[in-house]
């Protein structure tokens, strides 16, 4: 197992450094900037809450929320279980294009959440919004790598915790 982890995280940092190397348009990075914070606490948060006060919208708040807090909760524990180093403090000339909330990378607490809360919310909406909805949750992961801090696999492992703690908001919500 351990060699597969090495490789992996070969093929991880080429892909940073591939990306770093290129000259993207400043929109783009602004794009990113602007985007990822959906994937905040506060964002996120904040969705499930303004789905709570209404009837119709009330359980998918609340599956919102267990889910933002369970995957939460899941990434939190696997970031102090492996400790691993964001992008720019072992690989040189990667400087990260944001402010980094800690100095461990794995995984994605923003990609978690993003995609915690789409997915608990495009599990009840209809096609039109669950799409657009999963789309930015993406949209956030996919900044998460742009912006140089987090490994490709990281933001992975934070989708799959975001999609396992929807699934749970689900089956536990009332209703």
């Amino acid at each position: 197992m351990g060699a597969i982890l090495r490789q992996v995280g070969r093929i991880d940092e080429a892909w940073m450094l591939g990306l770093a190397r290129r000259r993207l348009p400043h929109w783009l990075d602004r794009a990113f900037r602007s985007g990822t914070h959906l994937g905040g606490a506060t964002a996120t948060i904040a969705i499930g809450l303004l789905l709570l006060p209404f009837s119709a919208t009330r359980p998918i708040g609340l599956a919102a929320l267990i889910a933002n807090s369970a995957s939460h909760l899941a990434a939190q524990l696997l970031k102090r279980r492996f400790l691993r180093p964001r992008p720019h403090l072992t690989l040189r000339d990667i400087d990260p294009l944001v402010p980094i909330p800690d100095a461990f990378s794995f995984p994605s607490g923003h990609a978690c959440a993003a995609m915690a809360v789409a997915a608990s919310v495009a599990a009840e909406a209809p096609w039109g919004v669950a799409v657009p909805v999963l789309l930015l949750a993406l949209f956030v992961a996919a900044s998460r790598v742009y912006l140089r801090v987090h490994y490709v696999t990281d933001v992975i492992v934070g989708i799959a915790l975001g999609v396992g703690g929807a699934i749970l908001g689900q089956v536990v919500t009332p209703g």
